[in-house]
């Protein structure tokens, strides 16, 4: 049995990646989702084990320990993981499974897994994804300015990836990404 693909989309905050992944499920239903663990409290309508492992600070650490992250890090002000033994078994069992990192820990993944697939998820411009994070409405206008700030520096960091997607239109996206997905497995390695 062949190795899974494991694919690594990411991007600024706000350009869209829980949105384009959660379409993307079920245009790919072999393509695993893997849920990361954060510190950051739960948006509206967000489900422990389904969005994100909400953990705290402590519980957090705990995990750093026990290296049982592949990848975290720390985001204005709150840390995201990816759990470790969650992508290993995926891959073994010759699942492809995709990331939704934030730009510093794909950069993490990519050290460890160089065979990775990194797809950067770009918005339209920079005023759309202003707006994007505006539209949230769960951010105070002091952090819309600092994650605009980070966007620029994360933007200027796309050399790193393999691939570059517009979210323009979600399901144009998709199909991207799909595209691509298709072209890595057609690949003679």
């Amino acid at each position: 049995m062949s190795k899974g693909l494991l694919i690594v989309l990411s991007g600024p905050s706000g350009v869209g990646k829980g949105t384009v992944c959660t379409a993307l499920r079920p245009k790919m239903p072999r393509l695993v989702y893997s849920v990361s663990a954060t510190t950051r409290s739960p948006r509206v309508g967000e489900e422990d084990g389904v969005n994100y492992f909400f953990k705290t600070k402590e519980q957090f650490a705990d995990m750093i320990e026990a290296d049982q992250l592949l990848e975290y890090a720390e985001y204005v002000g709150n840390f995201y993981g990816t759990p470790r033994d969650f992508v290993e078994r995926t891959l073994a069992s010759g699942k492809d499974i995709i990331l939704e990192i934030e730009v510093q820990g794909a950069l993490k993944v990519k050290e460890k897994f160089p065979e990775g697939i990194f797809v950067f998820l770009l918005p339209p411009s920079m005023d759309e994804l202003k707006d994007r994070i505006r539209g949230r409405g769960t951010e105070h206008p002091d952090i819309i300015d600092h994650r605009m700030s980070v966007a620029e520096d994360e933007i200027n960091l796309m050399r790193h990836y393999d691939y570059a997607v517009v979210n323009d239109e979600i399901d144009l996206a998709c199909k991207r990404i799909e595209s691509i997905i298709m072209a890595e497995h057609c690949k003679i390695r």
